[in-house]
């Protein structure tokens, strides 16, 4: 696949031991691809075409050109940022794609730091404001904001001694109308005489013309006693109201994200405007070419709306999980104090539950990493392994035990369900998302085959263990059927049969607790022993496999001494009370859960493949699809690959221990559909990844085949007990 490249020597054996060389030597340089803004790059040697076959290669022969395999190397920032990188490319680690410390802000673009700037900032030529954000603005804040202000302002000049409160309140109900390419300065006024001199005829080259004469109440004010009574009218009666108006507008306009930009404007406004004195507020309208220099600028806005905005990140925390955290104090507010369902319905309180995992996955992500990057190998291995499956197997074991305490054996069929869903979803959907958009960017990617072989091989072996049990009881159960009715009226004739299962309890259980069960454990023990071979395997003796070298950068301008968000405590109590959490709203989302399956006319099947088993890996779904448009479709692949190899190698082991202390109605015994949708899935992922290059339309196969298998998941019949 890669063209040959002729050697400069002249050599007749040359070409072929460079072209054989030089397809070993791409194909590894190209696994992992550009990493640009993950905040590291890739360095590999540009040479001329010429001298591009490595030296190596003048000494192998054609057959096998192992030691022509370049390591790739990323470069990061600090040794706490190349820790997090190497341990991305770990089998069994969390992969994440955000900083762990603060990025060097010199190595930050335009756009991200204009995110992070105050708005103070004056423009040689900010273009033209009439823009759809700010019309957007003026639509949803400025006509309201500035009546608001025209109200202040009449009710400061009733009182006479809040008039130059009133005059100001005048001023800048004109501002937040449309506060675009104006500017808000502080001036330095040392005598107030001194102003109402200079206030008639003032003018300045800098800003361009007269200063307009204005009634400035102040100047007749004076000081002293006034003064006093003015500040406290303005404190008493105007100043409440502003604040509410403004924290209403700061509040909304950070949810919506892309008009952040308003809600600094309504915090600065809040915070520094309206406590200053009435006559160290100067507003003042900017012409394109006019940059004021005199005095301190407060504000200067020229965009409301930003659609770079969902790259801004709050203590390393993404603007998205920041907005979501609120969601889960109220959804643990109103789940235990309002358990009689007096104010919201059980599917408002089991939505606002599931919603909630979302940002608190995010968070238990970011401590694992944190903690791996600032730890050594063994505390990240226990980390990742104790933690890394906590959000699903907290909701597993919660309807686990609620369906126990009921005898529902629906809750049951669900964990199975949402099991089964997370296996196809991050087989297909995660993986074939992923060469989707990457594909869009990117016309033809390339991934580590020999380490996607490793986790496809995990998968091969999980599934057919997992699935074991269910065939054996296939072979040997006995098929019982509810109800059968004769279709030929013959008593030889044909039967029409429903709600037909093996039966695994005749003859008191005797299949099921002596062939059944011990298989189910063996089967469990087994499991978790194949997955720490493949972690001995990739992580101590077939390292090479996956051909990275991490290491700091050591180029001018970046900072060595890293700076991280969360250190190791801070990551611990993080993890803990995210932990905690989790388990609240996983016992909510299984306590209000049984309505909906009760009342609704979705098949349990569809619930449990869908919404149980993809909410809580949305945050890796977004790190997948940041990894795919980076070029990097390696770590896309394997964030899916380990998921599903966690489902069946951790989690269901897990689970099947824990019947043994707790009695449940969990089975590992699955219907049919189960079994052929996951089988059918792992056998076509293992074609897609067979040569260790993908499109967008490969991508694009494995996600219509998800949809077709949620298709027959959402026309099929409930599962039998519920």
């Amino acid at each position: 696949d890669v063209p040959k490249v002729p050697d400069s020597r002249g050599d007749s054996d040359g070409p072929r031991r460079g072209s054989l060389c030089d397809r070993h030597c791409a194909a590894i340089n190209n696994v992992h691809g550009d990493l640009g803004d993950l905040g590291c790059h890739l360095h590999r040697p540009r040479v001329p075409p010429a001298m591009s076959t490595p030296p190596c290669c003048q000494q192998h022969s054609e057959e096998v050109c192992e030691s022509c395999v370049v390591k790739t190397t990323l470069t990061a920032e600090n040794l706490v940022e190349a820790n997090k990188l190497s341990n991305n490319y770990k089998f069994g680690f969390k992969k994440w794609k955000s900083h762990v410390t603060e990025r060097p802000w010199e190595d930050r673009s335009e756009i991200v730091k204009e995110l992070y700037s105050d708005l103070n900032v004056i423009r040689g030529s900010g273009g033209s404001t009439l823009t759809c954000g700010n019309v957007l603005y003026l639509l949803l804040f400025g006509w309201w904001l500035s009546l608001l202000y025209i109200l202040v302002a009449a009710v400061m000049f009733i009182t006479v001694m809040g008039a130059p409160y009133g005059q100001l309140c005048w001023d800048l109900a004109r501002y937040f109308l449309w506060p675009f390419g104006k500017v808000i300065q502080k001036v330095e006024v040392p005598k107030s005489h001194q102003v109402c001199e200079a206030s008639v005829g003032e003018s300045s080259a800098l800003l361009g013309g007269p200063t307009p004469l204005r009634w400035r109440p102040w100047c007749w004010v004076g000081t002293g006693y006034w003064h006093r009574a003015s500040t406290a009218a303005w404190l008493c009666l105007g100043y409440p109201v502003l604040v509410l108006a403004h924290g209403l507008v700061c509040v909304t306009a950070w949810l919506l994200i892309v008009l952040i930009p308003v809600a600094k404007l309504s915090a600065c406004a809040t915070s520094r405007v309206l406590l200053l004195p009435p006559e160290r507020v100067l507003i003042r309208r900017l012409r394109m070419t006019e940059v004021p220099l005199e005095g301190e600028v407060i504000l200067c806005c020229y965009r409301a709306a930003n659609p770079y905005y969902y790259k801004y990140a709050v203590d390393g925390i993404n603007v998205f999980a920041v907005n979501l955290l609120p969601l889960v104090l109220v959804t643990l507010v109103l789940g235990y104090v309002d358990s009689p369902n007096h104010l919201t319905g059980s599917a408002v309180k089991f939505t606002l539950a599931l919603l909630s995992i979302m940002p608190l996955s995010y968070y238990i992500g970011m401590a694992i990493a944190s903690i791996s990057a600032q730890s050594n190998f063994a505390v990240g291995a226990v980390v990742n392994a104790t933690f890394g499956s906590i959000t699903e197997l907290t909701f597993y074991i919660t309807a686990l035990i609620k369906g126990s305490r009921e005898g529902n054996r629906c809750y049951a069929e669900v964990v199975k369900s949402a099991l089964t869903g997370t296996l196809v979803g991050c087989v297909l959907f995660v993986p074939g998302l992923c060469m989707v958009i990457g594909g869009i960017r990117h016309q033809e990617q390339r991934f580590n085959s020999r380490s996607a072989g490793v986790s496809s091989a995990l998968l091969f072996l999980s599934v057919g263990g997992v699935f074991a049990p269910t065939l054996f009881s296939k072979v040997y159960g006995k098929l019982v059927c509810g109800e059968c009715h004769n279709v030929t009226q013959n008593p030889l004739g044909h039967y029409l049969c429903h709600n037909c299962h093996f039966d695994l309890m005749d003859n008191n259980g005797t299949l099921y607790y002596s062939h059944v069960q011990p298989l189910v454990y063996t089967v469990s023990i087994l499991l978790p022993a194949a997955y720490l071979v493949g972690l001995f395997f990739t992580l101590k003796t077939h390292t090479h496999i996956y051909d990275i070298h991490v290491s700091d950068c050591h180029m001018p301008g970046h900072h060595h001494s890293a700076v991280v968000h969360w250190s190791r405590w801070r990551a611990l109590v993080i993890l803990l009370l995210s932990t905690l959490c989790m388990s609240a709203c996983a016992d909510l989302a299984t306590e209000h859960i049984s309505p909906i399956l009760t009342n609704s006319t979705i098949s349990q099947y569809f619930i449990g493949v869908t919404v149980l088993a993809m909410v809580p890996e949305l945050p890796e779904i977004v790190n997948g699809i940041q990894f795919a448009l980076q070029n990097n479709l390696s770590l896309s692949i394997e964030i899916g690959n380990c998921i599903a190899v966690q489902v069946c190698m951790l989690q269901i082991p897990i689970l099947v221990l824990f019947t043994i202390f707790y009695p449940t109605n969990f089975t590992l015994v699955f219907s049919d559909l189960h079994v052929y949708a996951s089988m059918f899935s792992v056998v076509l992922m293992n074609y897609i990844f067979m040569d260790g290059k993908c499109d967008y339309f490969q991508g694009t196969v494995l996600v219509m085949v998800y949809f077709i298998l949620l298709a027959v998941y959402f026309f099929a019949p409930s599962p039998s007990g519920c």
